[in-house]
């Protein structure tokens, strides 16, 4: 039987990487594109991209030079083309190896996911929240009203529910993390089934 380490492994190298790089080695461990590089539609910038399998499904993975921009599930090439029209997109190759392996053993094990290079960009509001989110102990949940009220922002609880739902990320910048009030789960960009499956394997960690 196969275990969850030998599904990261087999999943990085059905990706065609052979040689894990660290080509990435270098990049700061931080939220890093401008944000006039996403208002103009990655403009003057390369982004690589791998689609793999997981555990929760099929993940796209997408990095500029300093990081990690994309983590979506059920997307493809097109939909980084339709967020990004004016960057240079295209297969990532064994450059993202590294970042591939972290990603897919983030998505088995996220209560001890490796620290890998972000590059996203949003409002301060928003850098706010995701960092918020990042405080988040594996295996704890915090709700929308208790997230807003961490960033300062008491009344902006629906404000906090957007920023939470514009996060590039998933996983990474652990979204799933957020709850309703009330203990329901909410909602979440790639299905509620990937959300109770995220909370579940934290919550065995």
């Amino acid at each position: 039987m196969l275990t969850e380490t030998d599904t990261v492994t087999a999943a990085l190298y059905e990706g065609g990487y052979q040689s894990p790089s660290r080509f990435y080695a270098a990049a700061p461990d931080r939220l890093g594109m401008t944000p006039s590089a996403w208002k103009r539609g990655g403009a003057g910038v390369t982004i690589r991209y791998a689609i793999v399998d997981t555990v929760l499904g099929r993940m796209l993975l997408a990095a500029t030079e300093k990081g990690i921009c994309r983590l979506s599930f059920d997307e493809d090439e097109g939909e980084l083309r339709r967020r990004f029209p004016n960057a240079i997109i295209e297969p990532g190759g064994d450059a993202m190896a590294e970042l591939v392996e972290g990603a897919v053993t983030a998505c088995a094990d996220p209560a001890n996911m490796p620290d890998l290079p972000l590059d996203v960009a949003g409002t301060a509001f928003q850098q706010a929240v995701w960092d918020e989110l990042r405080r988040i102990p594996p295996g704890e949940t915090r709700s929308y009203a208790a997230i807003a009220a961490a960033v300062g922002k008491p009344a902006a609880v629906r404000a906090a529910g957007s920023a939470n739902g514009a996060n590039n990320v998933a996983v990474l910048i652990p979204c799933h993390r957020v709850i309703r009030t009330d203990g329901t789960l909410g909602g979440y960009a790639y299905g509620l089934e990937r959300k109770e499956e995220l909370l579940r394997r934290e919550a065995k960690s």
